[in-house]
Formats: C-alpha cells, structure tokens, sequence
C-alpha cells in the first residue's frame, strides 16, 4: 500500500512584496524635461505641416470650390454664436463701466470706452476664442475621422497632398472669415451697448455715437483687425495638427478634439499678448 504525499499549499506572498509590486507598477508620471521634449515635437509637427500648406498654395489645381465651401462651414455657419455672443457682452461690459463710473460722475465716458475696448481687444480676442473652440474643434474631429477611418491614407494612396486637399482649404477659408466675424462682433456688440446706455443711463444714441467718434481713430480699428488673420491660421492650423495625428477609433477623435479646444484657446491668448505688443511699438496712438 503506497503512501499518498500531498503537496504543501502554496505559500503566499509576503504583504511587503505586495506592496513594492503596487509601487512598481505605478505609472511615473513624465518629468519636466520629457514635457518640454513633447512641446517642442509638436511645435515642430505644425511648423512642418504649415510648410507644406503654403508650399502647396502655389501648385495647381487651386482649390478654390473647397475654400468657399470652408468659407462657408466656418464663417457663416459661426455667425449666430458670434451675433449673440457680442451683444451680450457689450451690454455686459456696458453695466459693469456704468458701474465702476458712476462712482466719480463720469457716465457720459462710457461710450468711449466701450467703443474703444471692443475695437482693440474684445471683438478680435474674444471672436477668436469662441469661434476658435467651435470651428478648431470641428476641423479637428472632421480630419480625425478621416484620418481613422483611412480616408486620409487613400488620398496619399491616389497621389494627392493632404496638406493641399484637407488642410490649405480650411487655413485660408479661416484667414479669411475671422476679419469679417471680428466685424460684426464689433457692430453688434457695440448695438447691445448703445440699447443698455439708451435704456438705463439715459445716453442718447446721438450722444453715443459722436462721441465715440471723436475719442476713437484708425489705428484703433487697424490694431485689432490686424491680429485677426494670424487667430485664423492659427485656429486652422491647430486643428488639422490633432486631426490629422488621430489614432485610436472614436476616443481617439474625442481626445484631438478636447486638445484642439484647449491648445487654440492658449495658443489665442499667448498670440494676443505678442501682436499687442507689436502693434502698439509699431501704430503711432
């Protein structure tokens, strides 16, 4: 009769070990240099993607039928939030200058410096950023799809640039229609604050109007138009960067889209700060 040897349990592991196995497997988070590495990739992503975008602005066939339909898609389509979104802010600001000058007897300064902020600041700026989260972002989730689903690959595969085909039709449209919505942010929002000064203050739209007039000139108006353009490349830009980089199926296309908004809105702000800089050293007051 043969003895039956049952094997000993296993033995588990020490709770010291579990827990340095826990540490190992922690994720490290990357260090600053790594991140600085990572920003300059990406700087050097779009730089390279901007040269063969205006490289291809010269070569044939001229895609002229894309930029208008982009002109379209991105301008007037962005008209509506612009509208709403300038009137309340001029009424807004209109209250809050009320507010702050009522205090020393000087009502009758407000169209002034309404007029005068929404000409070199709030009309260019804030249109940039609002429209730029719009449109970058629907740039970005457009190409991204493209690029996941291999659409983009087949364009490559039928011998055409995708930097003529889906990025230079929606840079130059962007360049294009930013001026106008500036515009009309303009118009309207300084309507909503000429409607709030008429109701509230008793500022006659005569008043309004003259005086803003005379406090303003030209190079008020060209100081913030001129940013204009360099907000339109880059919105576009940025956009069909993440687009075009998307991997990943359908969270892919959410993550290019959440970068999108966020870095358009930096990368507004930063500009901002640079071209203001350089249009009041260059435009005499």
């Amino acid at each position: 009769m043969t003895a039956h040897t049952s094997e000993p349990p296993p033995s588990e592991p020490p709770r010291n070990s579990l827990a340095m196995l826990a540490i190992a497997r922690k994720p490290v988070e990357p260090s600053l240099y790594d991140r600085g590495m990572v920003l300059v990739a990406e700087l050097g992503s779009v730089w390279l993607l901007t040269t063969r975008t205006f490289r291809s602005l010269v070569k044939r066939p001229f895609e002229i039928r894309a930029i208008v339909y982009q002109m379209e898609a991105l301008g007037v389509q962005s008209v509506g939030i612009v509208a709403v979104t300038s009137i309340f802010i001029g009424m807004v600001m209109t209250i809050q200058f009320a507010f702050g000058l009522q205090r020393f007897g000087g009502l009758e300064y407000i169209p002034r410096v309404i007029v005068l902020s929404f000409l070199r600041e709030l009309a260019p700026t804030l249109t940039a950023v609002i429209v730029g989260g719009r449109i970058g972002s629907g740039m970005a989730a457009e190409v991204g799809s493209m690029n996941v689903t291999e659409q983009v690959d087949a364009v490559r595969a039928l011998g055409a640039d995708p930097a003529k085909k889906l990025v230079l039709p929606r840079v130059v449209a962007a360049i294009i229609v930013m001026p106008v919505l500036s515009l009309v942010a303009l118009c309207l929002g300084v309507l909503g604050a000429l409607i709030v000064c008429a109701g509230e203050y008793g500022i006659a739209p005569g008043f309004f109007v003259r005086t803003s007039l005379e406090t303003v000139h030209m190079t008020d108006l060209w100081s913030g138009l001129l940013k204009t353009p360099f907000f339109g490349y880059i919105i576009a830009i940025v956009g069909c960067h993440y687009g075009l980089g998307t991997s990943g199926g359908t969270e892919g296309v959410g993550r290019s889209t959440t970068k999108t908004v966020v870095a358009v809105s930096i990368c507004i702000l930063i500009a901002d700060f640079l071209l203001t800089k350089i249009l009041v050293a260059f435009l005499p007051a």
